[in-house]
């Protein structure tokens, strides 16, 4: 597992900032702020296309990007042609950053962003609304923020129903722990929709196991390092009485796993989410019990097309029913007898997507 040690020491590395949008715009104003919500301008030429996540040493994260960059080239531009906005887990650096390459594009932009918390994603949408850009959302909103009340600049938000997922994890852990003992849960960023979703999918799943005990919940903010310090943590708490470990995302069964490795503990039952390479891998080795795919590749850019194809007037965002600007990506769960197979069908080599094939992977409309 040294690919995990080298994953901790990586994430304590100053991280490389892809932002090219200049923050010196941030005194500007948009030319495209004359067009208010919902009253998008003509259909853009040659908007730019950017990207806002967290950070691309994050595997799931540099899926997404990924995505991106493939759905870019598709369109004869090269890689470097997407607009890379970072936020490093600051909902205020994701909004000032977005505001800025607003104010530098003069509103001729195409943005797909994870706005880094559900709050968040109001005020970045309405910024984007009201320069007259176009954005399409995932992972996280409030449930009252939709986006058919933008118009056609809001154009898409889509998630993951991690609830079920999530729960079907936890029922594979509890089982190999007998259905007795003590139980973990590493969490992502409390606010974030995800991490909400999937402690969800653990206490749904406990309802049936009446002889384990869940002995602590927190968070990780999806973050490998401080996965090893809580479960560190964890471990000199609470010692023998843990009997398995819940992790919201692979990144954070990697912190755990070494966790547990410094104090000689290799068979500890775990499940992850996220689908990593690395992590499917450890399901094929049986290190880890069980992760679920959410296919990023795809959504970093089936995001980006869909708020470039809105931008460029391809399709009209507003005479889409709902369940076209709010849905559900897919998922797949993945379990060691199935792993290598599922590795080779979607990780060794990219899936050739079809890029303008707006919905075809997606799982429904999403429901509150």
């Amino acid at each position: 597992m040294s690919f995990i040690k080298d994953y901790i020491a990586r994430e304590t590395l100053n991280r490389r900032n892809f932002l090219f949008a200049s923050a010196a715009g941030l005194g500007g104003v948009a030319a495209g702020g004359l067009f208010g919500p919902g009253m998008a301008r003509a259909a853009l030429t040659d908007p730019t296309i950017a990207w806002g996540y967290r950070n691309r040493t994050n595997p799931y994260w540099n899926e997404i990007v990924s995505g991106g960059e493939s759905f870019v080239q598709s369109l004869g531009l090269p890689r470097d042609a997407l607009t890379h906005l970072i936020n490093e887990g600051s909902s205020e650096k994701s909004l000032s950053d977005v505001k800025a390459l607003l104010a530098k594009t003069g509103g001729n932009l195409a943005l797909a962003i994870d706005a880094n918390d559900a709050p968040n994603c109001r005020p970045v949408v309405e910024a984007v609304a009201e320069a007259g850009a176009y954005v399409a959302t995932i992972w996280n909103k409030t449930d009252d923020l939709h986006p058919w009340d933008f118009g056609d600049n809001y154009v898409s938000h889509m998630s993951w129903s991690d609830v079920k997922p999530a729960e079907d994890t936890a029922r594979i852990l509890l089982d190999a722990m007998g259905g007795k003992g003590g139980v973990v849960h590493l969490g992502g960023i409390a606010s974030n929709s995800p991490a909400i979703q999937r402690r969800q999918g653990l206490e749904n799943a406990l309802k049936d196991y009446p002889d384990v005990e869940l002995l602590a919940a927190e968070p990780a903010d999806w973050d490998t390092q401080k996965a090893n310090q809580v479960m560190s943590a964890f471990l000199t708490r609470f010692g023998d009485e843990i009997t398995g470990v819940h992790c919201a995302n692979d990144t954070i069964a990697y912190g755990v796993l070494e966790a547990l490795r410094a104090e000689g503990i290799e068979d500890m039952p775990i499940v992850s989410y996220d689908g990593n390479p690395q992590a499917v891998q450890l399901v094929a080795e049986k290190k880890i019990l069980a992760t679920v795919f959410t296919n990023p590749y795809w959504g970093g850019g089936i995001s980006a097309a869909l708020a470039y194809y809105a931008a460029t007037g391809a399709f009209k965002p507003s005479e889409e029913p709902n369940e076209h600007r709010e849905f559900y990506g897919p998922t797949i769960l993945v379990t060691p007898e199935d792993a290598l197979e599922f590795k080779a069908t979607y990780l060794d080599s990219a899936p050739d997507y079809d890029w303008t094939d707006y919905w075809g992977p997606s799982n429904g409309p999403i429901r509150y």
